[in-house]
């Protein structure tokens, strides 16, 4: 069993296949944390220690004894007012403004399958792959009781925890503060992993150094944001891509969060992933519950890769929901940087053309086709097609672009609202905007109250009237500004409900559209997106060198098979570097590939390279999408980013590098590669040359000597298992 209750001495272990997590209600009726790490048999309860130590309060159940302290002891879901003075996970205040919550154990239950979160995504699995328990904490004199739920996915390693939180009495409680998940760590000397941004350069990898104190990070947007992904990696020092240990935190949310890690002044360690308690203050009346969001929780004894690997595996299979996540996509043009909003319908019949002959799947036809919008001034909310620009009508167009023989896709914004917009002078309390104040612009856009039913419901009926004057296979979910004017302590939750809400009843009316999620590019790049739409639009960034950090960053929890990545024009828009196509489709290959670029501009030899390029896409895309992922480089520091996917049997690989500075004379680069068979022999498909796995892993492979600037290189390696043999006997 995964879950096991030691009623002897009030343990709970929950096991994976290579972990062990364990915590205990001690005498007191606390539930403090043991253990997380490599998976033990034994209680762990010896770690507790207990010391008289100074100005660190003590329980009145405690009696005399001064040894018994909250400030010192770890715990598995620490609240205020208990004596302990570090980061707390909870925070709650009654009606008399009075802020304490002393959680004692009051029952568990144990139960197969995994628990789910009413109205918010969540990790999903068979009745038989998981097991849930929860753990009912209470506070009889707050009058509330709080429900710690684990979901433990054994054959993953994953561990999943979330909160709900009851009112028990009579009056009204509210909520200040609420982590999702708390980690105490009685020792160890680590570094924070944190992947900070902004717009067009989203997920940067910084590694801090944890000293005492805290480093806090997180998001008072509204959304993830581009600034602070929501998730963290605590790593031991000394902790590399393939050896130490690293622990992993995942928010499955999309707003606004908080992260905390804090080292105390007996060394120990405390890690908080949640809701962040800025413009945060949520009333629960009585018998209601408030639910926190999931954190996905993972633990690596072999560094990086295998925590990144675990993250993948469990976002692929257990996170995402489409009928896309594991088949071959549509490689997609996008008509943005093509033409921007200077287009007619001929012109996306035009791109369409162009798309068939190239091999290219499916065109999207992004922002202006609607209201009156010839800009990014005026229209949004106003979802109807402008038949005038289309040249016709939406059905029209739709039946013309597949008869080019490819599919068609199509941009919206359903969130936001411009002033010059019929909607908006209709209802223009709909936009959030604090009373009595005028409203924070952002891109000329105002945010729409999704927390409200009806604003929700008439933007959905708008949308579904698009969606079905023809087959649109795809859609492009857009968002394009942070939310400033919190009005209410529950608005930024509940908007965020509001939009799951939207996205639920969009995937369940149409089950076989492709959706890609999108904010300014990254800017909601998280776990709670990625349950309603298989792919993100990594980055508004095309820049190939900029991708190659940004995409670096992104797979330390993220799959390739969610990054959105496209092949653009040069000079590039966002930088206006010049990198070659070969060097731009390697980077893309790296995500879910497509262009962004206007192919009537292109010479027949570029035409001809995007006809090469997408055949070795599909050629190895089960492979890039499904294999291995393995970091060969660290793009911020190395001369070289380089990366690679190995299939599950470990037979073959793709192996992909670019060069990011050169210099005269230099040295030769070698890359060396991991994941394959040490003693297998491979055939590298190009030079048909053979290699020992040994040889590669541990030896490399030299690049080829430069010609031009940022040069990239692909290398195939199949097994050769008669030459393997042969190799042996020699």
């Amino acid at each position: 069993m995964a879950i096991i209750y030691h009623p002897n001495k009030k343990i709970f272990t929950l096991h994976t296949a290579h972990t062990t997590y364990q915590m205990q209600v001690d005498p007191l009726g606390y539930l403090l944390h043991l253990y997380y790490g490599d998976k033990t048999n034994s209680p762990m309860d010896y770690v507790l220690t207990y010391a008289d130590r100074g100005f660190s309060g003590n329980p009145y159940a405690a009696g005399m004894d001064r040894t018994y302290s909250l400030d010192a002891l770890p715990q598995e879901y620490p609240s205020i007012g208990t004596g302990d003075y570090r980061n707390i996970a909870l925070n709650i205040k009654n009606e008399k403004g009075v802020e304490s919550a002393d959680l004692l154990f009051k029952s568990y239950e144990i139960r197969s399958g995994k628990y789910q979160l009413q109205g918010l995504p969540a990790v999903w699995a068979d009745k038989e792959e998981a097991q849930t328990l929860e753990i009912v904490l209470a506070d009889e004199n707050a009058q509330v009781e709080v429900h710690l739920l684990y979901g433990v996915l054994e054959e993953n390693d994953v561990i999943t925890r979330s909160v709900q939180i009851k009112n028990t009495g009579t009056g009204q409680i509210t909520i200040e503060k609420a982590a999702a998940a708390c980690l105490d760590f009685v020792q160890g000397d680590f570094d924070v992993l944190r992947f900070y941004g902004k717009h067009a350069m989203e997920r940067n990898l910084e590694r801090t150094s944890l000293g005492h104190g805290t480093i806090a990070f997180g998001s008072r947007r509204g959304t993830s944001s581009h600034q602070y992904n929501p998730a963290v990696i605590l790593a031991e020092k000394g902790t590399t891509e393939t050896a130490g240990i690293c622990y992993g935190m995942l928010f499955v949310y999309s707003g606004n969060f908080s992260c905390e890690a804090e080292k105390d002044q007996f060394n120990q360690t405390r890690l908080l992933l949640g809701l962040n308690e800025e413009l945060f203050s949520y009333p629960l009346a009585k018998g209601e519950t408030f639910t926190v969001p999931e954190v996905i929780l993972s633990y690596s004894a072999d560094g990086l890769s295998a925590l990144s690997q675990q993250y993948h595996n469990c976002i692929r299979n257990h996170v995402c929901r489409s009928k896309y996540v594991h088949m071959q996509r549509p490689v997609l043009i996008n008509s943005w940087e093509a033409a921007y909003f200077d287009f007619t319908g001929d012109t996306i019949v035009d791109l369409a053309k162009e798309a068939a002959s190239l091999g290219i799947d499916m065109v999207v036809m992004d922002d202006g086709w609607f209201g009156k919008r010839n800009d990014d001034n005026s229209s949004l909310g106003d979802w109807q097609v402008n038949e005038k620009k289309l040249g016709g009508s939406l059905a029209e167009l739709i039946t013309r672009v597949h008869n080019q023989g490819v599919k068609f896709g199509i941009w919206i914004e359903p969130e936001m609202v411009n002033e010059d917009s019929d909607l908006y002078r209709a209802h223009p309390d709909w936009a959030i905007q604090i009373p009595g104040k005028k409203p924070v612009r952002s891109r000329n856009q105002l945010l729409l109250d999704f927390s409200r039913k009806e604003v929700r419901d008439c933007v959905f009926d708008q949308i579904c009237a698009v969606l079905d004057q023809g087959k649109i296979d795809y859609v492009k979910w857009d968002m394009n500004r942070s939310m400033a004017d919190v009005y209410a302590g529950n608005l930024s939750y509940d908007y965020v409900l509001g939009v799951y809400n939207f996205m639920e009843r969009l995937c369940s009316r149409y089950p076989d559209l492709l959706l890609e999620g999108c904010s300014g590019g990254g800017g909601r790049f998280d776990a709670g997106m990625l349950y309603y739409s298989p792919q993100i639009w990594c980055s508004d960034n095309t820049d190939a060198i900029n991708r190659t950090r940004i995409q670096y960053g992104t797979s330390f929890f993220y799959p390739v098979s969610v990054m959105g990545a496209h092949v653009s024009a040069v000079p590039n828009h966002q930088t206006g570097r010049v990198t070659s196509f070969h060097t731009r489709g390697v980077t893309a290959m790296a995500g879910t590939f497509g262009y962004e670029l206007n192919p009537a501009l292109l010479s027949d030899e570029e035409k001809q390279q995007i006809r090469e390029q997408i055949k070795t896409y599909k050629k190895y895309e089960t492979l890039i999408n499904e294999g291995t992922y393995w970091r060969l480089s660290d793009p911020f520091m190395d001369e070289i980013a380089a990366w690679m996917t190995v299939s599950e049997e470990q037979n073959h690989a793709l192996v992909s590098a670019v060069r990011l500075r050169v210099e005269a004379n230099q040295a030769a680069v070698y890359v060396r590669l991991r994941g394959l068979k040490p003693d297998a022999v491979y055939l590298e498909e190009q030079s048909g040359r053979q290699y020992s796995g040994a040889a590669l892993m541990h030896a490399g492979i030299p690049l080829p000597p430069f010609t031009r600037e940022y040069e990239a290189y692909q290398f195939v390696f199949t097994e050769l298992k008669e030459a393997g043999a042969l190799y042996e006997k020699v």
